[in-house]
């Protein structure tokens, strides 16, 4: 005996998609979850080898003063706090969405290979827009140094884009 659909199974399967669609809203919010927590824990190993590089006097604080003031945003509070805010932001959001969109186009079969990548093509412009007119050995630290430092935001992203994707939830 063959069985045939009911008015009944109709309307269920048309509940299936719904949920789906739910099911496919859920998984942009953790994707974007997925995204600002990378970018936060990039964004703090980042800094901390910026603090390397700053102890050994090749980087600055006050080059997150002044990107505060590019932004307009120095009336809100101490320059140097807003500037590393504004700095914090563009590592959490921005970045994790465009490292998103990229990944797979750029080199290594591993998510922390390619956010290396994807951080060194960030650093690129970095070590241009925060160059302080070094010389010398202190060029050759500061070159060093900063792109360490993206390398590292890159590992960073990468392994938590990895670790999470890897959770039975996600769809990234």
């Amino acid at each position: 005996m063959v069985d045939t659909p009911t008015e009944y199974d109709e309307s269920f399967e048309e509940m299936e998609v719904e949920d789906d669609e739910f099911d496919r809203l859920i998984g942009i919010v953790g994707d974007g979850v997925i995204g600002v927590a990378g970018g936060l824990v990039g964004t703090a190993m980042m800094t901390g080898v910026l603090l390397i590089a700053e102890s050994v006097g090749v980087f600055s604080r006050e080059s997150f003063a002044e990107l505060g003031g590019l932004a307009g945003l120095e009336v809100f509070g101490p320059a140097i706090v807003i500037g590393y805010l504004v700095f914090l932001f563009n590592g959490m959001v921005p970045f994790p969405l465009l490292f998103a969109a990229v990944m797979e186009y750029l080199p290594g079969e591993r998510p922390p290979v390619s956010g290396m990548a994807f951080g060194a093509i960030l650093w690129t412009g970095f070590v241009i827009v925060f160059y302080e007119g070094f010389g010398g050995l202190g060029l050759v630290l500061y070159v060093g140094l900063t792109l360490a430092a993206h390398l590292a935001y890159g590992l960073g992203l990468g392994l938590v884009f990895e670790y999470l994707a890897t959770r039975p939830d996600s769809l990234v």
